[in-house]
Formats: structure tokens, C-alpha cells, sequence
């Protein structure tokens, strides 16, 4: 139904495997439970068709269960992006509990974001106006007991690059990711990763600096790297296994943040002389 609503190119994305695997999930049910459906819906508001993209989460007790929903643009600053959520949210919860409700979230955000995306656009204007406007370069370092599945890896990997940030994914055990750029993509790549439920994983430290030219002359990455070190030891084919934290502590220090180790890991580091 959908994909017939939203029939043109970029109109609505998911996954290639998303729908394969809940179809083999059907034929053959006492397998294990296929990811949950995770799909997005790009709508145009406005005379000036700005681009809403609505992100949603089929729970698979959908409708009995609620779906995850959330709308963003780049056209929309953080705290009206919050107030549109917190609208949307508002709705779906009045709808009746079991209803299918994705085309009414659709629909309400057709109707609701013009107001949100006029009074953005003012505000930047008044901004660009002011002299002297400083930007924030926003770093965050990420820690998880270990990444390891490929789906996972490559959210990260998809959502660093459609957010303009840079940094890094260490695989393995433990797992450490670091991005950088604009507070709110940040802020949002963050968001996305989590969602809906990563455990063992948490921010462990946050880094802001200001500077009156641009934010790209304070990365200290220039791209989003893949950082996949030495096993430490012969654990075979296992994925239980530990990076080499040697390794990780000389990357951290020819990117001048050697001062993270202890952050992340709760010991100095320590190179060896060899």
C-alpha cells in the first residue's frame, strides 16, 4: 500500500533484504524472528517542496503495538524539529489503540510542518545577519562492550556519511566509535544508532569548540574510517575476541587524542618501546 502511495525514486526507502526476510520468516516460521521493519518516507512540504523525511519502526505486534516515529529535516532546527516529534507523538497516542496509523502519521506531517519549517527559516535569517556568527565543531566519543553484526555496522557507516560527520568505527571487542561535526548531526547519528535499543553502549566523553571559521578546520578526521586492528591472541574463527588496544593507542595519537584512552578505558596507555 505504500509503495503504491509512494510510487517515484526516493519517495520510500528500506533496506534490500528487509522485505526477503520476513517473507522467509513466513515460510518457515519456527526460524528466528526477522529484524524488525525499518523503513523512511520523504515528503516535500510547501510551495518550496522542502524535503520532511519520516523515519519509522514497525514493532512486530504492529498495529496492536505502536510504531516508532520520527520526522526530521535539514530545513529544521533541533528544538523545532522536538516540537514537531512531540506533536506527532501527541497524535498518534489519541488514535484508537490497534489502528493502522503510518498513513495518518504521514498525513499529519503534510499538515503540521509548514508552521515549523517558516518560522526555521526566519530564524536563520536573522542569524546570517548577525556579525561574527561563531559555529561549533562537536566531537563525541562512543563506547560499546563490542560491534560485531554486519546490519549494525553499516547503520553507523550509513548514518556518518548521510550526516556529514567524520570519525571512526573501532570493530571488535571492545567496540569504539568517535564523530564529529555539527552538534545536531551529532546529536541525531546518536539518536539513529541507539534506536530502537542498543545495550552496552554509552557516551563516554563530548568535546565543543567554537571557532569563528569553519568547523571542517577543527576535524581531526577527515573521513569516516574503518578501524579493524589485530586480534590479540589466536582465538580462531570465534568473535569473542579482543582488539589490540597497542594498536588503537598510536591511531589515538597520531590523531592527537591520546588522552582519550584513559577516558574510554579507565587506564593510561602505554606504548611499548618496541
Amino acid at each position: 500500500m505504500l509503495l503504491s502511495m509512494f510510487p517515484k525514486r526516493g519517495e520510500f526507502s528500506l533496506d534490500a533484504d528487509a522485505v526477503p526476510s520476513i517473507q522467509r520468516y513466513l515460510g518457515n516460521a519456527d526460524g528466528a524472528l526477522p529484524p524488525q521493519l525499518e523503513y523512511r518516507i520523504a515528503l516535500h512540504v510547501g510551495e518550496e517542496k522542502v524535503k520532511v523525511e519520516l523515519q519509522v519502526l514497525l514493532p512486530h505486534m504492529y498495529p496492536q503495538v505502536a510504531p516508532q516515529l520520527f520526522a526530521r529535516s535539514d530545513a529544521l532546527h533541533r528544538q523545532q524539529q522536538l516540537q514537531l516529534n512531540t506533536g506527532l507523538a501527541s497524535h498518534i497516542s489519541s488514535l484508537d489503540s490497534g489502528d493502522l496509523c503510518v498513513c495518518e502519521a504521514v498525513q499529519w506531517v503534510k499538515d503540521n510542518s509548514l508552521p515549523f519549517l517558516e518560522s526555521s527559516k526566519a530564524s536563520s535569517e536573522c542569524a546570517s545577519k548577525e556579525v561574527g556568527v561563531k559555529e561549533m565543531l562537536h566531537r563525541m566519543w562512543i563506547y560499546s562492550h563490542h560491534i560485531y553484526r554486519q546490519e549494525l555496522r553499516k547503520k553507523i557507516f550509513d548514518s556518518a556519511k548521510k550526516l556529514n560527520l567524520t570519525g571512526f568505527c573501532l570493530t571488535g571487542k571492545p567496540g569504539v566509535i568517535c564523530v564529529e561535526g555539527l552538534r545536531e548531526n551529532c546529536d541525531e547519528f546518536w539518536r539513529v544508532i541507539r534506536y530502537p535499543n542498543w545495550k552496552h553502549i554509552s557516551c563516554k566523553h563530548v568535546e565543543n569548540i567554537e571557532t569563528e571559521g569553519s568547523i571542517d578546520n577543527l576535524r581531526l578526521f577527515h573521513s569516516f574510517e574503518d578501524l579493524q586492528f589485530q586480534a590479540h591472541g589466536d582465538y580462531g574463527l570465534r568473535n569473542d575476541y579482543h582488539m589490540d588496544l597497542g594498536q588503537f593507542l598510536e591511531f589515538l595519537k597520531q590523531h592527537q587524542s591520546g588522552h582519550i584512552f584513559q577516558i574510554l578505558f579507565g587506564v593510561e596507555g602505554k606504548l611499548s618501546d618496541n
